[in-house]
């Protein structure tokens, strides 16, 4: 019996670790689509885009992120018995049945604050005015539902990385899941922008979000806006 259910365990932990890959793979749709296939339409690289070219790659690359999420969550719910949009859809913002002590608070504000002095730092200033600056009035909305869709897919190698390992492992304590943002993330900017002074920031970067993950209980909403506070402001 404790074979039958050690099996188990690593089985349903794999299953949870594929979920997670596969949201890693729906974000590098964009290499695809940004490094091959618009170049080849547009017969530029992605840094000559102009601005309709520029809206058209963040479009496209949003909603196929959505919908390619949104049939890994499905699949999920079909095959496994976490159900991640009933999650959202009946879990309040700040839950009293869960609540977040405060030591957690104290936490989750540190890290908070570590993001945003570390952005404030790699961008010399406010990064949401040096975005508006540089893209204008008219590409900064896109460039922000961009990131919106990029802390969406974050958060769910978060929550499968989490599930994985802790069916592993036992153990709940450890953000096991931003440690695979961390590998998987902070690899894929290492590769893309072609510096590993990028790939660590955002390793570490991940890090912190798989553990504000935990420090609130796992809710997801309340994680995603911590996660859109750390990550675009």
């Amino acid at each position: 019996m404790k074979n039958t259910n050690e099996k188990n365990r690593f089985t349903e932990g794999l299953r949870f670790l594929v979920y997670g890959l596969e949201i890693f793979g729906v974000i590098g749709f964009e290499l695809l689509w940004g490094f091959v296939v618009e170049p080849f339409l547009y017969q530029r690289g992605v840094n000559d885009f102009n601005a309709w070219q520029l809206i058209l790659h963040w479009v496209v690359t949003c909603s196929a992120w959505g919908l390619g999420a949104l049939l890994v969550v499905k699949e999920c719910k079909k095959k496994s018995n976490l159900d991640l949009l009933g999650n959202v859809r009946k879990t309040p913002f700040i839950s009293k049945e869960n609540e977040i002590k405060a030591w957690q608070w104290v936490l989750i504000v540190i890290g908070t604050i570590f993001c945003l002095v570390s952005t404030w730092i790699d961008w010399n200033g406010s990064k949401v005015l040096a975005e508006f600056r540089s893209r204008g009035p008219i590409l900064f909305p896109f460039q922000y539902l961009y990131y919106l869709f990029e802390v969406m897919l974050v958060l769910l190698i978060i929550i499968f990385g989490q599930m994985a390992f802790e069916k592993w492992f036992n153990n709940n304590k450890i953000p096991f899941g931003g440690i695979l943002v961390a590998l998987t993330w902070g690899l894929g900017h290492w590769l893309t922008k072609g510096s590993f002074y990028a790939g660590l920031y955002t390793a570490v970067g991940g890090f912190v979000f798989g553990s504000a993950y935990l420090l609130t209980n796992r809710n997801v909403k309340l994680s995603y806006v911590l996660l859109c506070i750390m990550f675009i402001l």
